[in-house]
């Protein structure tokens, strides 16, 4: 996962190497076959090209928006559960206030930001349904 705001050219063409490979060879066979082999039965109309490509257009930006929504959702049910933390941890240091009870109300928040921790860490994790 790159969590940053830029990618550099080498990036960009590291991470894409094998599908500009293929669709390198993709195209120069059929360009080579129509150019030098004389198979001209392999031309097409653009009708269908831009069908295509506008069918294709309509499914991508519906799929942006529903992964933006689902991020979305997932920001605010974490800021939800950041705000409930904060809200916990003020409640167990003014119930908990005698001197006695330090120890104690230091040990109850250590042990829920180590299950803020955890969670975080496990949220993190990829999946292998997240890049289909």
């Amino acid at each position: 996962m790159h969590a940053g705001k830029k990618y550099t050219l080498f990036e960009f063409i590291l991470w894409t190497r094998r599908d500009i490979l293929r669709l390198s060879i993709l195209a120069i066979i059929p360009t080579f076959l129509y150019h030098f082999c004389g198979f001209t039965f392999l031309s097409i109309s653009w009708v269908p090209v831009a069908l295509l490509g506008t069918a294709v257009s309509f499914i991508i930006g519906f799929k942006n928006n529903a992964s933006y929504a689902r991020l979305w959702e997932a920001r605010q049910i974490y800021g939800g559960i950041i705000n409930a933390s904060r809200s916990f941890g003020v409640m167990i240091r003014d119930f908990l206030s005698s001197k006695d009870k330090k120890q104690d109300v230091q040990i109850i928040f250590y042990r829920h930001f180590a299950w803020l921790t955890a969670l975080r860490f496990q949220l993190r994790e990829p999946r292998v349904w997240e890049n289909m």
